[in-house]
């Protein structure tokens, strides 16, 4: 039988949206299942929301809907940004489900039952926010640091659950290597050693949303036990055979709760504790910390629908070293898909796939491009955790690949054998990237015929009829105006562009009436002519993508529409001084030039 292999996320509140944050976690929990399942091992993997805390139901009040239909509502935001984001989950939890609450309240009586909950009163600090309770060294300036309220002051009789009890085998765990990294763990450690455990408060009173206590109907179950439950309650009779989980996927926030008070809950309740807990840090967004009063909450649902779900994939995975807080930025985000996931690797396949079609393949021993090293660098970072450097690892062939292809020149050399090689390393590089970025892994599998597998790792491609690949990456204009970039998809597009402007966009924008002048080919580049381009009182050099949809005399003296208001830019050797506006069709496989009439000036502005 093949191994197992369960990992979780965190659950999420359903109070508000997803943001970027909840994107990241299940975008890094996502990759290593991906990878697990690459390597043949039997793969749960579960998310989820949370959806019986405090918060949900003010936040329902505050918005005046049932807290039902409110939690109802946004839970399927969630799972949206599952469907959206490629998340390849084998199940997603909410915790107002049965199958959760039944569980929860068999799990809460079980460790009433071995003797370790009772009845007190607390008298104390508490933060709705995290749903927890607050010592006075937890704050900062009287506040949770964490969303930067005042706690507030509560006395109510509760019961307890005797965490300090387990102190000693929680402490063990945490040294034995429960929490990566190493600089989370050694947080929790200290803690502990300097504060000790002290029991904890597992009981509401006066709330009427929330899960019952099996013990004391006028009681709710405190919802970070409830909560917790989810990682075992999901399985039901995939329990003997999944639990323990292999790896929690949790933020830093959270680290705690999952570090000491879930082992602790697990142990009384003579169930096997996680085996890791992976905490992450936090993301910021140009610099700040996200937050809704800052109104720099990042929707990732429309980054994935304004640039790709691997496009976002890339960067969070590539760009956040491992188990460190990360910055997210648009800007950022746009300068790693042109420059490494469309000049690099879609670049590779685009031109090899272009000259396969046209030349074919032919069988080759050579290991210029062997992939063995890399494969066992990959899987030494992704055992690690560490998702940046195993991209990292990736794209360091992927250059090499690009390197070979220009050494080599096969445009000149119509060499068969030297695409059969770089065929072969694409393979190897997709099979890889698939954890990472499965849609695109998938295209190029298509493309050169094969499966997305462990197993055809340096093992020879089938010689087939290869078809040039569709532009897996578009380039986005950096420069041009934020309306133009929303359309970036389809930028040769003059409707797409059109659709995209709004009226008082048009004074950012300078479209001149222009004629081609001179038409010439740039070497190693099977799409593009350099074209002179004359614009009355001066010419403008523009490298433009034409090659396969008209010849140099169709071009000859052609009037054009160019956008000459952006910054110059380096493509193939030559500095390309604008874009000239054409039609695509639907299917791309008609490209025609958008001319002004006749009679109108050379030099003139569109307006």
């Amino acid at each position: 039988m093949a191994k197992k292999f369960y990992i979780t996320t965190a659950i999420d509140y359903v109070n508000a949206k997803p943001h970027i944050g909840h994107a990241y976690e299940k975008i890094l929990a996502d990759a290593i299942a991906r990878w697990h399942r690459l390597i043949g091992e039997n793969v749960f993997f579960l998310t989820g929301t949370d959806e019986n805390a405090q918060k949900n139901e003010q936040a329902a009040k505050e918005a005046n809907i049932p807290v039902k239909q409110f939690v109802d509502k946004n839970a399927q935001y969630f799972i949206e940004l599952t469907k959206k984001l490629n998340i390849s989950n084998d199940d997603f939890i909410r915790t107002t489900e049965k199958r959760h609450v039944d569980f929860a309240q068999k799990l809460f009586k079980k460790i009433y039952d071995k003797d370790d909950i009772y009845k007190g009163k607390y008298e104390g600090l508490y933060c709705i926010g995290c749903e927890s309770f607050k010592t006075e060294r937890d704050l900062v300036n009287g506040k949770c640091p964490e969303h930067n309220i005042e706690p507030k002051k509560i006395s109510e009789d509760a019961y307890f659950f005797k965490l300090s009890k387990y102190q000693k085998q929680v402490l063990k765990l945490l040294e034995n290597g429960l929490i990566i990294p190493e600089s989370r763990a050694n947080e929790i450690i200290s803690r502990v050693k300097e504060e000790g455990l002290k029991d904890l408060c597992v009981s509401r009173t006066n709330l009427t949303w929330g899960i019952d206590s099996p013990i004391d109907k006028s009681f709710k179950i405190y919802v970070w036990v409830d909560a917790l439950s989810n990682y075992i309650s999901a399985l039901g009779k995939k329990e003997k055979t999944l639990w323990p989980a292999d790896i929690h996927t949790i933020g830093k926030g959270i680290n705690w709760f999952h570090s000491v008070i879930w082992p602790a809950i697990l142990l009384s309740a003579g169930y096997e504790v996680p085996k890791k807990i992976w905490v992450h840090g936090y993301l910021t967004a140009n610099g700040q910390k996200i937050s809704k009063s800052l109104g720099n909450v990042i929707d990732p649902i429309a980054i994935a629908d304004k640039y790709s779900a691997d496009s976002l994939r890339y960067f969070l995975l590539r760009k956040i070293p491992f188990s460190q807080d990360g910055d997210f930025s648009e800007i950022a985000l746009v300068e790693s898909h042109n420059h490494e996931l469309a000049d690099k690797l879609g670049n590779l396949i685009s031109r090899v796939s272009t000259l396969a079609e046209k030349y074919g393949l032919k069988k080759s021993s050579s290991k210029h491009l062997d992939a063995t090293h890399l494969a066992r660098k990959v899987k030494e970072h992704l055992d690690n955790l560490e998702l940046d450097k195993a991209l990292a690892e990736i794209f360091a062939f992927i250059d090499k690949c690009n390197e070979y292809v220009q050494e080599k020149k096969p445009w000149e050399t119509k060499d068969k054998s030297v695409l059969y090689e770089v065929a072969n390393a694409i393979k190897d590089a997709a099979i890889l990237l698939s954890p990472f970025i499965p849609e695109t892994s998938e295209k190029i599998a298509k493309v050169f015929n094969f499966d997305i597998n462990i197993k055809n790792l340096n093992k020879p491609i089938k010689i087939s009829k290869i078809t040039k690949s569709p532009i897996l990456f578009q380039k986005i204009d950096q420069d041009a105006p934020q309306a133009i970039k929303e359309k970036a998809n389809k930028p040769s597009s003059i409707e797409g562009i059109m659709t995209a402007i709004d009226f008082k966009d048009w004074e950012k924008i300078d479209l001149r009436v222009g004629k081609i002048e001179k038409i010439e080919d740039i070497e190693g580049a099977d799409k593009l002519y350099k074209l002179t381009v004359n614009i009355g009182k001066e010419s403008k050099t523009v490298c433009a993508g034409l090659k396969k949809y008209y010849s140099k005399d169709q071009l000859k003296n052609k009037t054009c529409i160019l956008f000459v208001n952006l910054k110059p830019k380096p493509m193939k050797g030559t500095i390309s001084e604008g874009m000239i506006l054409a039609a695509t069709s639907e299917d791309e496989s008609k490209v025609i030039l958008i001319q002004p009439e006749k009679d109108i000036e050379i030099g003139s502005k569109i307006r």
